[in-house]
């Protein structure tokens, strides 16, 4: 496998037909990569502009682009504040010149004031590392609200899975497996993700503190998140720790996940728990499990939303008597499946059982790391990871 076969190839390059697409994702999740594939596979004439190299730049702002190509890549252009604007006047004016393929570490769809003044221009994607599918390059998409389909369980499957488990799923770690180039690659990602991209783009006070709210951040991982609890660690006020946190999430470093709430149940309303883009950098066993499981889960949510337009959801379930299962996937609000995570506890989950009878939800998984695990009992399948996370995108 290389990085070369990535799983939104063929939905992007469709796309380019109609509209501009904006690729958001991570640091070093493979989008420039992607991106020159593109270039690649479907155009005789393309550009690379990229925002931080100055010659660069000039080219974007003056609007200076070869007369010959067909295909603009640009890179980071969200570091620029009007960038809106600008690359509206570039589709308006040159629409029919050539396509425009924008990329970039942040969220490309949250940088507005006033509302967005490219609506109905655009179709938005997120790149996501690699999952265990994608590294068996199993590229199907599961249908919402009918059972899971998954793949026979193998030898490759299961070595896939340890590697994903230890080496996180971005590619240059992932695809090297060496532990000192993940130790190097996880320190010059995080000092550039807060020297480099998040000071280029947010106006923020104190980044060395920034830098340590990072480093604390995954000893919270797979867990409900006290914002109280961090601000007093660092020594900041609530509304500090809310704004850091907001702008992380917005540049890919961590996402939370709600607690599902709905009048059959008594639910919590406050908590989400915390999971990191980069699961390799968690040290608890079953923290880490319960984070690679989310971010596959969430992956499955993006591309639903991307890609197939359906409104979808990730929440976790938690009543008043503390009743907690880890995931509940929602597809135009309504539930379609149920997933509790265990290392290596293959006994239905009774929380399971409790939920699944009151919401009446389709499907109930719970999901374990030990291998050579798949029966039903009582609705609940409890399945082995490597075969489970086969049916995800």
């Amino acid at each position: 496998m290389s990085t070369r076969n990535r799983y939104l190839q063929k939905f992007i390059q469709q796309d380019l037909n109609e509209k501009m697409v904006f690729l958001g994702g991570p640091r070093q999740v493979g989008k420039t990569t992607l991106a020159k594939l593109i270039a690649e596979k479907k155009y005789q004439e393309a550009s690379y502009l990229n925002w931080d190299n100055t010659n660069n730049k000039k080219l974007i702002l003056n609007q200076r682009f070869p007369s010959e190509t067909d295909f603009i890549i640009f890179d980071e252009l969200h570091k620029y504040k009007p960038w809106k604007n600008h690359i509206k006047g570039i589709y308006d004016t040159s629409k029919d010149d050539f396509d425009i393929l924008v990329t970039g570490s942040a969220r490309l769809n949250v940088y507005r004031k006033g509302g967005d003044s490219l609506l109905g221009r655009y179709f938005y994607y997120r790149l996501h590392p690699f999952s265990l599918a994608e590294s068996l390059e199993i590229f199907k998409v599961p249908k919402p609200f009918t059972k899971l389909q998954f793949e026979k369980s193998d030898a490759n499957a299961q070595k896939k899975l340890k590697q994903l488990f230890k080496f996180g799923g971005f590619p240059e770690p992932f695809l090297k497996q060496n532990e000192k180039t993940l130790r190097r690659w996880h320190k010059q990602r995080l000092e550039r993700l807060v020297k480099e991209d998040i000071r280029d783009v947010e106006l923020l006070r104190y980044l060395s503190s920034l830098q340590i709210l990072v480093d604390l951040l995954p000893e919270r991982a797979s867990s409900r998140l006290s914002i109280n609890s961090l601000r007093e660690d660092i020594l900041v006020n609530h509304k500090t720790m809310s704004l850091w946190l907001d702008v992380l999430e917005r540049f890919y470093y961590h996402f939370r996940i709600s607690p599902f709430s709905v009048k059959s149940i008594k639910s919590l309303r406050k908590e989400p728990k915390l999971f990191l883009w980069d699961w390799s950098q968690i040290d608890d066993d079953g923290a880490r499990f319960e984070n690679l499981v989310a971010s596959h889960l969430l992956k499955l949510v993006h591309f639903l939303e991307d890609s197939e337009g359906y409104k979808a959801k990730l929440h976790y379930l938690r009543d008043t008597a503390g009743r907690e299962v880890d995931f509940l996937l929602i597809v135009d609000k309504k539930p379609w499946f149920m997933v509790e995570v265990k290392l290596n506890d293959d006994t239905p989950s009774k929380h399971l059982h409790y939920f699944k009878e009151r919401m009446e939800v389709p499907f109930s998984y719970q999901v374990v790391l030990k291998e050579g695990v798949d029966f039903e009992k009582d609705g609940i399948r409890v399945i082995s990871a490597d075969k489970f996370l086969t049916a995800l995108i």
